[in-house]
Parts: structure tokens; sequence; C-alpha cells
């Protein structure tokens, strides 16, 4: 959960700006020439500015905050206009197609922070141009879907983005609206991050409007890139030299952009097959328990018997070091427990109150607060946590390398950092067994999403469209898979599970996969290509 008064002033207005280098390739990428009207939607200090010196075109800006427009307007770009307003207002009352070009570096701000009537303007945005809204999306989003409507057929749209673009769940009517209103997009893709001090990896969107509504669209390429050297290149040349793929891939993710032809054939004679099926086919996803403070409700054994709890407490897994292989079992509890590791949770109701030591910690809950947090002051009493069950398997919502099912023989609890999930084809054993190989593993860089931490998160709608072996099919040897899991490296765990479970392909079908993953792992880890 992320709170507004922890964040910075800088997060909060989105002000990161471009460097000169990457504003210069872009600016030249949309060429503005005498007369060329451009929009530059989100200015700040007028970074983009320099590089537009000399075009003669005609420049509309927008900033929000005043002194950083005051700084804008100062450069004295000629034939500039710098507006002190809300962009997203502005555009919600403008006819579309006025600008051959836009330029910028649109702001990087979660929707919840923004003010109520920005956040009007966002939604009325989206309407507007018949996209799916959620709140989840961010300020640049709706930037990005008001700048194309502004732009004329034919013209170019170039912007420095969160290279979340590709994968997050709220730009898919972004991605969606770009497939059907551009001839072509590339995404420039760098191994590194360009913004010191932050975490959140950024790309380069370069879009070019179709010039008629039956233009023949390219779709997507990406085009990836270590250093800035490319900024030394014509950006036209940059811009023809990935391939276009159309079709899923600008319907969907955008990652599969990332993935060579041959693989994404193999992907789709998988689809087609009875040997296979999909995550929803196989099992059922269920997020775990949501304390609202776990903290609180997730604690040692030291804690259980400082506070006499042993009636409340239980076994419970919800981090990655409590899980180092695919079993949990008594064995495996009894590990982390001594290790210091919060392993209980506890399942509290009225009766604790009945001790003077339940009622202590109570009371120590409340000094932090605890009980004021949302999903606890809702309930009553606070400190009793609703939907409370386990199952035969979990999963952890995050993964370093590749994510993998732990099968739960110790009927362990888990929290809302993992998902409880039930077979419906097989048997549980076989569903833990078979979801280790490098189809699944490529299928989650795919279906997934991830941040600047290079950590790959899966939620229940992505973990449904999992691509894997059907489960009714496989002879599982288990306490194999947690031996190798434990002790070996994960590219050679996968290989060897792959030849197990994935018999209906080839070998060097299997290696293929295997080798997909692996590009996109290390993409994902900003490791050297």
């Amino acid at each position: 959960m992320n709170f507004i008064a922890l964040e910075s002033k800088q997060k909060l207005r989105g002000g990161y700006y471009t460097p000169n280098d990457l504003a210069a390739f872009l600016t030249r990428w949309v060429a503005p020439t005498k007369g060329s009207r451009v929009l530059e939607p989100s200015c700040g200090d007028g970074a983009f500015f320099p590089t537009l010196e000399g075009t003669e075109a005609s420049v509309t800006a927008f900033e929000l905050a005043p002194e950083e427009a005051a700084k804008a307007a100062a450069r004295g770009l000629p034939d500039c206009t710098v507006y002190n307003r809300d962009f997203l207002g502005w555009a919600l009352e403008s006819r579309s197609g006025q600008f051959d070009a836009v330029v910028g570096n649109p702001p990087f701000v979660r929707y919840q922070y923004l003010p109520a009537a920005f956040q009007t303007n966002a939604e009325r945005v989206f309407a507007r141009l018949g996209c799916k809204f959620t709140k989840h999306t961010n300020a640049w989003v709706p930037f990005i879907l008001a700048s194309m409507e502004l732009l004329r057929p034919g013209g170019r749209l170039a912007m420095v983005v969160p290279s979340e673009i590709v994968h997050v769940m709220h730009a898919q009517s972004l991605r969606t609206y770009l497939g059907e209103q551009c001839r072509r997009i590339v995404i420039v893709d760098p191994q590194e991050i360009w913004f010191e001090g932050t975490l959140q990896g950024a790309v380069l969107l370069l879009a070019e409007k179709k010039a008629a509504p039956d233009v023949y669209g390219e779709g997507l390429g990406i085009h990836r890139v270590s250093g800035r050297d490319f900024l030394r290149q014509d950006p036209e040349a940059v811009f023809n030299i990935p391939r276009a793929i159309n079709g899923k891939t600008v319907q969907g993710k955008w990652t599969r952009a990332l993935v060579p032809p041959a693989t994404l054939a193999i992907l789709d004679s998988i689809e087609a097959s009875d040997g296979f099926c999909r995550f929803a086919d196989a099992a059922r996803v269920d997020v775990g328990i949501v304390t609202g403070a776990n903290k609180f409700f997730l604690v040692t054994d030291e804690v259980v018997r400082q506070y006499e709890l042993e009636r409340w407490a239980h076994p419970m897994f919800g981090r990655s070091d409590h899980c180092p292989g695919v079993i949990y079992d008594d064995a495996q509890h009894d590990r982390n427990a001594a290790s210091g590791k919060p392993t209980n949770f506890l399942w509290l109701d009225r009766s604790v109150e009945d001790s003077a030591q339940g009622r202590a910690y109570i009371a120590s809950g409340e000094r932090e607060n605890f009980h004021k947090r949302y999903k606890c002051r809702i309930r009553s009493p606070w400190y009793t946590v609703p939907s409370v069950h386990t199952t035969e398997v979990g999963m952890l919502k995050r993964s370093h390398d590749t994510p993998r099912l732990i099968l739960n023989r110790a009927g362990a609890y888990t929290t809302d950092t993992a998902y409880r999930i039930r077979a419906l084809r097989g048997t549980a054993d076989a569903l833990v067994y078979g979801f280790y190989n490098s189809l699944t593993a490529l299928s989650a860089e795919l279906e997934g999403r991830h941040y600047g931490g290079g950590v790959l998160e899966l939620v229940p709608s992505e973990i449904e469209k999992l691509l894997l072996p059907a489960p009714e099919a496989i002879a599982p040897d288990v306490e194999r898979l947690d031996r190798m899991v434990r002790q070996d490296a994960v590219a050679d765990t996968l290989e060897v599970q792959s030849e197990a479970v994935l018999g209906a392909l080839t070998k060097n079908e299997q290696m293929e996969l295997l080798a997909a993953w692996a590009m996109l792992r290390d993409r994902r880890h900003r490791l050297p290509t």
C-alpha cells in the first residue's frame, strides 16, 4: 500500500525532466519546420525548448506548476505560448487534429495522488475516446491519449514514457488505442535507467498516426539499446530498425514484440493443442488472507510466547525465504521458526481479550494505530480477520527469476503476499510439478508485469492466462523437483523439467522457449544482452 504522505514532492508532481540528448533525439524525429504546430503537454521548465530553437515551429506548451511555467516562458522560445493550466482540461475543450507533432515527457503520477479535478478530467478523456477507464491508471496514460487525439492524421508523437507502458494492465486501453490510430509504433527500450535517483525505467515512444483510417497499421516494434550511442544515429533510421508485428501483440501486452517470430509460432501451436491448457482451466486462483496489518498478525514464535497467544497461532508462509523449494511442510516450517522468521498467523477472536496478555497484545497494536488502518477499522472488532482458509497449493505474488507453485503439506495459511490455489484438473502434486517448465516460465514473463526493482509480479487475471501442460497427463515427482529448485540453477532446473513435462514439444522447441524466457528475465533484471 502506498500512502501520499510518504511520497516526495517531486514524485507527487511527476517532475523528472528530460536530458537534453533524449529531447534532441525526439525532436529530430518529429522534424518540425517553419509553420509546424508542435504541442508540448507537460513542458516543466522547458527542457524541450532548446531543441526547438531555429525550427521556426509554432509551439503550444502546458505546465501546471506556476514556477516551472515561468521558467519555461523565460527561455524566450520564439512563437511559443506557455499555458499555466491543466492540459487535460484544455484538451477536452479543444478540437482534434490541430497539431503536426507532439513532444514531451508526461508526468508520472498515480491517479490516486491527482487532485479531484484532474481525476475527473482524466476519466473524461477515457470516456471521450471510448477507452476503458480504471482508477489504477497513471497521469501519463490520459496525457498520451489526449495528445494523440490532438495530433493530425499523419502526425508524429515522440515522448519519454515509463517502461511499464509495455506490460501494465492499466495501460491496456492506451495500447489498444495506439494500435488502432497509428501506422507504426516503435519503443526504444534501454538497458539502463535514465533518471537518476529513481527505480522507474523509461522508454522512448515514437508513434506515427495513420494518414487515413483505412491505412494499414504495421503494428509495434521494440528496439533494444544499451548506452546512448543510438542518439547519434538518424532517428528515422532507428524508427525503421525493429520488425513490427500486429495482431495479438498490439491487442494485448507489448512484451510479445520482444520474442522471436519462431518462438511466437511455437506458442501459437501450443495454444491450439489439447496437450496444454490455460491455468484457469486447471486451477482456481484466490487472493491470500487480507489482514490489513501484516506486522501485527504475522509474528515470530517469541511474540507468541511473550503474549501467550498459542491458542490463536497458526503456521503461515508468505515470503520467498519461507519457501526455498516447492514443498512447504512441517520440517520447513520448523526451520523457518528456528531462524526467527515470522511464521505464525494470528487468527484472533474476541476470546483473546479474556486474558491479560491477550489484552496487552491488542493494546500494543492500537498504540501503533493498526486499528485505524482501513481494512482494520471497517471490522468489528478490528483484529478479527475474515476469509481465513487454507489450500493445498500456494503461489507467491512476486518472484525474482520465475514463479513457482508451493505444495502446502503443512496446511499453512497465506496472506495477500501469496495466492491460494485449488486444482481443478489432476492432483495438487501434478499441478505443482507441471507448472515448473520453460513454457510456463515464458508465459509468466509475457503475461506478468514488473517495476523498477525488476521483480516479476502476477495478479490472478494474469495467472489464469498462463500456459502449462495438461495436469492429468503428468506423473509428478515433487520431491525431486523440490531438491532441484533448492540446489540447482533456475535455468538448469527449467531445462530438466521441460524434458519431463513438455514431451509434446521437441528438444529444440523446449530450448527456444527457454532462451526467450532467459532473454525476458534478463531484460527485467537489466542485465547486458
